[in-house]
């Protein structure tokens, strides 16, 4: 479930700028012009400027596209390649040292992409639309994702993921993850979604039943821990927020990138 923080607040070229490692050069989530008191950048040149970044354009469906050849498909490249280096290094060093390496994945807008979402609603979120948007469980891939968890499977790294999809979404979030090619570990024990009727023991400090206080990172961080506390370590965390990425309990983190919102 998206939280209502939500706005077109990055200019694409700031996007482009911080797409390598985060915390190795990235712009980071303090970085913001909220509370600047110069006028704000125009939400139409804004929305020039995503489009132009993603190369937005229907397909023969009428349904709103990345463009393969696009600033975003670029950035996205470099960090793939930088993650699958990385990946096959550190692997080979926890096999050897007799760890269990693996990796977490968020889902929308690292895995999946929303682009179409918010193209149709103007870049505005709400719970119902949104519901019925992953419900659809027929959004393409973010270029790229589907592959790199293959590649981490392949070289022995446990994968999970890590998402903001509330419990009643998991079966849409599974069927569009087979979808798109990235049918590993969708299990219950893999897949870690929010159960605000059922939290989970290991966040009891922020959520208990039917009483979810939980923040983003309180939750994204509080599930890395779990799985570090099940044995493994988690050797890369990847996400399209800060929030996804904030907190530790990962070795290296990959913010990919996402100038149509933002999650606190």
């Amino acid at each position: 479930m998206r939280k209502s923080l939500r706005v077109a607040a990055v200019v694409a070229s700031c996007a482009v700028a911080g797409t390598a490692l985060y915390g190795a050069g990235a712009a980071t989530a303090g970085q913001s012009t909220a509370n600047s008191t110069h006028e704000p950048y125009n939400i139409g040149l804004l929305v020039k400027d995503i489009d132009t970044y993603y190369g937005t354009a229907p397909d023969a469906n009428g349904v709103y596209q990345a463009s393969p050849d696009s600033p975003y498909a670029r950035d996205l490249a470099r960090i793939d390649a930088d993650a699958r280096r990385y990946i096959d290094r550190a692997a080979r060093k926890a096999h050897h040292r007799g760890e269990k390496p693996a990796v977490v994945f968020d889902i929308d807008d690292t895995l999946l992409l929303s682009l179409d979402y918010e193209k149709r609603y103007n870049y505005t979120y709400n719970s119902a639309t949104w519901a019925a948007y992953v419900n659809k469980a027929d959004r393409p891939a973010v270029f790229g994702s589907p592959e790199l968890v293959q590649y981490a499977a392949s070289k022995g790294v446990e994968v999970f993921y890590n998402s903001g999809l509330s419990e009643a979404q998991r079966s849409a979030a599974v069927e569009n993850l087979k979808k798109i090619g990235a049918d590993v570990n969708l299990d219950a024990d893999h897949m870690f979604l929010k159960d605000a009727a059922n939290p989970p023991s290991y966040l009891s400090d922020c959520a208990t039943p039917g009483a979810w206080k939980c923040t983003t990172v309180q939750y994204k961080s509080g599930t890395r821990e779990h799985i570090e506390d099940l044995g493994y370590d988690i050797i890369a965390d990847f996400g399209d927020q800060y929030s996804d990425l904030d907190g530790g309990y990962a070795d290296r983190t990959y913010k990919l990138p996402n100038p149509t919102y933002f999650v606190s």
